[in-house]
């Protein structure tokens, strides 16, 4: 039984009497791999703008750890409203429910479409299916959004906002833990029209899901992903090369640095690979708000981290343009890292 490109995995997961996956889902993980429990770090944003100097600096340093050592942590008392969080995962919830005939084009080609709806990574050159759907839309520095649900269209704007708030604080104490100017890596980086990406994912009950992968292992292009999920788990995170479960608490944010947050800091934080499984129980949704650069950004180390061939610190990585970089990344296959080994400066 093959899959089509254009077709959705809802649609195939609601099949009457499907009994096992399509040969081109089946995903051949290492058998020795082992789903562990880890107890991520935990960020709370409030003190990383804490008028108090004490409070403030252990958060940063908390932060850079966090970075260095796992590239992803939970972020608490990040000040948006849980209302608002679980209106977004319903209003996604009501996107994936409606009518093929009332969702926007399916997978489109053009990766930089401001609304693309699809299913698995790029339908076009998989040569294993994820179990899963998405919507990507483009919210920043130009706003779009699909017409249907109205839910999502009233809710969007300011979840997105939000978000951008929160990764601007993020910056600012990222600027200061790498010994910058709290300010120099927002306009380094022409950060007053970055590039914010709002993706829904949606993982159906999947009758064989210990063949199946949700997503493949990856690392994001950008600076740093937000995301938040309806309390179905799996998503999972390497960590000195083994896998591990993240389970969240209640209202909490899970982030993880990006590529381009690697390449800036020239190393010293890096992006980490991620995937998501599946279940046959229970569908599992997702909200990631991907945040990066301005698209015509030029992205290399900061140049106060490099001292030149004679200083001592070189560059580790290639400069290149923000949207070549994602054009590139995005219209290939699901790989881990390695677009962002192809802008690494081999010793």
């Amino acid at each position: 039984m093959a899959a089509r490109s254009n077709s959705s995995v809802k649609q195939l997961a609601e099949s009457p009497n499907l009994s096992s996956i399509p040969s081109n889902y089946i995903y051949h993980s290492d058998p020795a791999e082992t789903d562990l429990q880890a107890s991520i770090p935990v960020i709370d944003l409030s003190l990383l703008t804490s008028h108090n100097p004490h409070h403030k600096a252990k958060a940063i340093h908390d932060l850079d750890q966090a970075c260095q050592h796992w590239g992803f942590f939970i972020l608490v008392n990040h000040g948006m409203p849980e209302e608002l969080t679980q209106g977004m995962l319903e209003a996604a919830a009501e996107f994936f429910n409606l009518s093929e005939a009332d969702k926007p084009d399916f997978n489109p080609e053009n990766v930089l479409s401001p609304i693309r709806y699809g299913t698995s990574f790029n339908a076009a050159t998989d040569h294993v299916f994820c179990w899963r759907d998405f919507l990507k839309v483009f919210v920043h520095p130009h706003f779009a959004c699909p017409h249907k649900p109205q839910s999502l269209r009233g809710l969007l704007p300011e979840y997105c906002e939000r978000s951008r708030d929160v990764v601007a604080k993020l910056l600012k104490a990222i600027s200061e833990s790498l010994g910058l100017e709290e300010t120099e890596m927002e306009k380094a980086l022409e950060m007053t029209s970055s590039l914010q990406i709002f993706v829904a994912n949606y993982y159906p009950r999947c009758p064989n899901p210990e063949a199946a992968m949700g997503i493949l292992p990856h690392s994001d292009h950008g600076l740093f992903t937000l995301l938040i999920q309806n309390g179905v788990g799996g998503l999972q995170i390497q960590h000195h090369q083994r896998w591990f479960n993240v389970n969240p608490p209640p209202n909490s944010i899970l982030v993880n640095t990006g590529d381009h947050l690697e390449i800036y800091s020239n190393g010293k934080y890096k992006s980490v690979l991620h995937r998501a499984i599946v279940n046959n129980k229970t569908a599992r949704i997702s909200i990631a708000t991907a945040n990066g650069p301005s698209l015509d950004a030029v992205v290399a180390p900061a140049c106060r981290l490099v001292q030149g061939e004679g200083g001592g610190v070189v560059a580790a990585y290639a400069a290149m343009k923000y949207k070549d970089y994602l054009l590139e990344q995005q219209s290939g296959q699901l790989d881990g890292k390695t677009m962002l080994k192809r802008v690494r400066i081999q010793d």
